[in-house]
């Protein structure tokens, strides 16, 4: 898979997530999408790869980095709570749109109750389900 299929991919997912919006904060190279105010994914280049960087569980985040030679830790940001994804390698559709859900539960779970655009607990892959469409 290449860089703009892997971005494709999970701007697709991002924008059928309640609540979810593009934005550009860090300016015309990289967009980001958030909820309620919080980034939950960003897309960048690295040396001329087009790259995807998410939020992830601690504990998730080095299962998936031994698994997967193409998932490191984040680009640019907390390396023990966010990944990153390069092109290549065996990343599917399926696993893209996976962690991009699961990056948005997270931010979800960390807002007041009040705020949360769903309830993390039953939402998409959190339900023991496939994630939502």
């Amino acid at each position: 898979m290449n860089g703009d299929a892997l971005q494709e991919i999970a701007r697709a997912r991002a924008e059928e997530l309640p609540a979810a919006e593009a934005t550009r904060p860090f300016g015309p190279d990289y967009d980001v999408f958030k909820v309620m105010g919080k980034m939950f994914l960003l897309f960048t280049e690295v040396r001329g790869e087009q790259i995807v960087v998410l939020k992830a569980d601690p504990r998730d985040s080095e299962a998936l980095r031994q698994a997967h030679p193409n998932i490191t830790p984040g680009y640019h940001m907390n390396k023990r709570h966010w990944i990153s994804l390069a092109p290549g390698g065996e990343l599917n559709g399926d696993l893209i749109r996976e962690l991009v859900t699961e990056s948005y539960l997270l931010v979800v779970e960390g807002l007041p109750r009040a705020q949360r655009p769903v309830d993390p607990g039953s939402f998409g892959a959190r339900s023991g389900g496939a994630p939502s469409p």
